[in-house]
């Protein structure tokens, strides 16, 4: 195997590319059958990558057009079979109901090396919080 570098930050732009177009038969196969997702809605996890899917199906039926996908600031580190990377996304689209959204989101995902490919093992999605409101920061740029 050669460095994993070139070849996870391109398998996430694939990714983002299914997300983009809403293919969720595509954007499945990045991830591996017992992936791990802990997202920014509940529940705390998603298991398997029956729920990953059934999670994925809502968010796109959440919107009216493409879901845009953007990473930056992407970081890989790799040993061996495994790649660990955090990445800023900035994500966005226009809702079902009508009001066109768009925020910045944290990223990492964790990816081993199986069947000669990179597959997502463990992702997880997230927002900074404002511990006195309780709330998500959805405003923040880098």
């Amino acid at each position: 195997m050669t460095s994993s570098r070139p070849a996870v930050g391109a398998m996430l732009d694939e990714r983002s590319e299914a997300i983009r177009t809403k293919d969720l038969d595509r954007l499945m196969s990045f991830y591996s059958e017992d992936v791990v997702y802990f997202d920014l809605v509940p529940p705390l996890r998603y298991t398997g990558s029956a729920a990953l899917r059934g999670r994925f199906q809502d968010w796109f039926d959440g919107f009216d057009g493409p879901i845009r996908q953007d990473i930056h600031e992407l970081d890989v580190a790799e040993s061996g079979d495994l790649a660990v990377t955090h990445m800023l996304i900035r994500a966005g689209g226009t809702l079902r109901n009508g009001p066109e959204v768009g925020f910045w989101v944290r990223a990492t995902s964790c990816c081993r090396w199986s069947d000669h490919r990179w597959e997502i093992a463990h992702e997880h999605i997230s927002l900074p919080v404002d511990l006195a409101t309780r709330s998500a920061v959805a405003d923040l740029v880098p």
